[in-house]
């Protein structure tokens, strides 16, 4: 299988005043073409050090990197790549129309499939009413809009977003994350940094923490998610009732009032039924039933967490 991209024991050491720093540990991952990828990791985890790692823009230290097979020092790898980095900055003298003709003529873009291409790319982002307005007049939202369009450019099959919604309203977002969907629904592989948990939930298929240069999981995020929600391998449960009675029934010893109900944990599915049953005669009116599911958010802080008490990465 070709993978959209692809490490192998790829690491990064800088050197400082303090010694040598270990940016990243020799990683290995994997993506699959198609999919949207999403890398997270708190500041200083490693994750910008990795991309650029990846992109041949820092030399790795040890390991390589393939782009759709391609080793990545070979400059064929990366003309399949639209890239959109953190807080890009764009000359002020140039209006988003021509921040799009300047990537697209680097890339090779010329006459009239360069015009359409940036007409197009511009209005998939919904920036066509400011394409001729110059940059300085555009919000930070508008900056990245026009970043992603720049990315876009030459139909690559791979393209890298670093925090592609930040500064962008929630409006905006919704707009990106449905041309992500589309893309990836188009075969482009979407591989993407960002601190916004919530977004990433939303449009990731699979995702990598990173933890002081580690990869601490990978993995799809509905099996993460699961994964968080059971608590030594038991099953939580969130019951919406009417008024508890003082005293409860003795299936309830082990259960935690809320507001409207109680959370309760049981080992498996076949004990809900008989729980079920023993609120009903003790009289208790049941609204409602379901089981608790972890956000990205509380699967991610829990794996930071246990990442933090081993104490992985740093100097050396």
């Amino acid at each position: 299988m070709e993978f959209a991209l692809e490490t192998d024991g790829l690491s990064k050491v800088y050197k400082s005043l303090r010694g040598r720093v270990r940016a990243l540990e020799p990683l290995d991952l994997k993506v699959p073409p198609g999919k949207v990828f999403g890398l997270l990791g708190s500041n200083g985890a490693g994750k910008s050090t990795f991309v650029k790692t990846v992109l041949n823009i820092c030399k790795p230290t040890t390991g390589r990197a393939r782009i759709l097979g391609v080793d990545s020092r070979n400059p064929a790898a990366r003309k399949q790549v639209g890239y959109l980095p953190e807080g890009t900055a764009f000359p002020t003298y140039l209006t988003g129309r021509g921040v799009c003709e300047y990537f697209g003529k680097l890339m090779g873009l010329t006459g009239q499939r360069l015009k359409d291409e940036v007409h197009n790319k511009l209005k998939i982002v919904g920036m066509s009413d400011w394409a001729d307005k110059k940059c300085t007049k555009y919000s930070k939202g508008m900056k990245q809009r026009v970043g992603l369009a720049q990315a876009m450019l030459g139909e690559p099959r791979l393209i890298i977003l670093d925090e592609p919604t930040d500064g962008v309203d929630p409006q905006g977002r919704h707009e990106i994350r449905d041309v992500i969907a589309k893309l990836a629904k188009d075969g482009v592989t979407i591989f993407l940094n960002s601190h916004l948990l919530a977004e990433v939930e939303a449009v990731c298929d699979d995702i990598a923490i990173m933890y002081r240069g580690r990869m601490l999981e990978t993995g799809p995020v509905a099996t993460l998610t699961e994964r968080m929600s059971m608590r030594d391998g038991r099953m939580q449960l969130r019951f919406r009732t009417g008024d508890l009675p003082s005293s409860l029934p003795a299936a309830l010893a082990d259960a935690n009032p809320i507001e409207g109900g109680f959370n309760i944990s049981v080992s498996d599915r076949e004990q809900i039924p008989a729980l079920i049953d023993e609120l009903r005669n003790a009289g208790i009116k049941i609204y409602e039933v379901e089981q608790y599911h972890a956000s990205l958010e509380e699967a991610f802080l829990q794996i930071m967490d246990d990442g933090e008490h081993k104490g992985v990465g740093g100097q050396q």
